[in-house]
C-alpha cells in the first residue's frame, strides 16, 4: 500500500470516528455524514468492529467500541469513584472484561489503614469476585442483580475480604462493573446490605453520565 492510499484510509477512518463520537449510526447515515459511499462506510466500520473500535448493535447501527470506552469510563468515572469512597468509607474500583479475565482500569483506595486494594492494571480470572461473577455472567450473580441490583462476595476470593458489585450499563448492555471492596470485620451486615444502595446509585450515575457524553 503506498504512503498516499494509507494516508486516504486513515482519513477515511478518521471521519467515521468523529462521525460517532457523540452519538451512533447506521451505514448509510455514516456515508451521508462522512461523504463516503455507502459500501465503503459500511466496509471501513466492519472492519473497526472486528478491531473493537466500533461496536455493531443488533439494529445495524454503528457506536464507538471498547478500545474508547476504557478511556471514556475512566474520565467519567473517577470522580464518581472517589464520591463513592469518601461516602462510604472503602476502596471503589472500576473493571471491564477482557477474555477470560477482568480488568481495574481506575481504583479509589480507602484512607483506613486496613483495606482492600488492587492497583489500576490488576487483572484477576473470572468468575472470581463480585465483580468477576457480574462480568461472566453468572446465574446466580445475575438474579442477585435482578433483585438487588448488585451482587456481593463474602470471603470467596481472599478470606477476610468482601465486595459489593453493580454493573454499569449502556442500551442495557453491561459494559463494566463497579465494585466496593472492604475487611470484613468492619461490615455491620454484609457488603451488599451496607453498601449496596450506595452502589447502585453510584452505578446509575456513572451509566447515565457515559450514555450523556455519546
Amino acid at each position: 500500500m503506498s504512503e498516499s492510499t494509507a494516508n486516504r484510509q486513515l482519513e477515511r477512518i478518521s471521519l467515521i470516528l468523529d462521525a460517532l463520537e457523540f452519538g451512533e449510526a447506521t451505514a448509510s447515515e455514516l456515508a451521508r455524514i462522512t461523504g463516503l459511499s455507502t459500501s465503503t462506510a459500511h466496509r471501513l466500520a466492519l472492519s473497526l468492529t472486528d478491531f473493537e473500535f466500533l461496536r455493531r448493535e443488533s439494529s445495524g447501527h454503528f457506536s464507538l467500541g471498547r478500545r474508547f470506552v476504557r478511556s471514556r469510563l475512566e474520565i467519567i468515572g473517577l470522580g464518581h469513584l472517589t464520591e463513592l469512597r469518601d461516602t462510604t468509607g472503602e476502596t471503589a474500583q472500576l473493571w471491564i472484561r477482557r477474555g477470560d479475565t477482568r480488568v481495574c482500569i481506575a481504583s479509589v483506595d480507602s484512607r483506613q489503614e486496613l483495606k482492600a486494594t488492587l492497583p489500576v492494571g490488576a487483572s484477576l480470572a473470572l468468575p472470581h469476585g463480585s465483580s468477576g461473577r457480574l462480568l461472566s455472567f453468572d446465574a446466580e450473580a445475575m438474579a442477585s442483580v435482578e433483585s438487588n441490583g448488585w451482587v456481593e462476595s463474602v470471603g470467596l476470593r481472599t478470606p477476610g475480604l468482601g465486595s459489593v458489585s453493580s454493573p454499569i450499563l449502556q442500551k442495557e448492555h453491561t459494559i463494566a462493573a463497579i465494585c466496593l471492596a472492604m475487611p470484613l470485620s468492619r461490615c455491620k451486615s454484609s457488603p451488599g446490605q451496607d453498601h449496596g444502595e450506595a452502589l447502585v446509585r453510584t452505578a446509575t450515575r456513572i451509566s447515565e453520565a457515559f450514555s450523556g457524553q455519546r
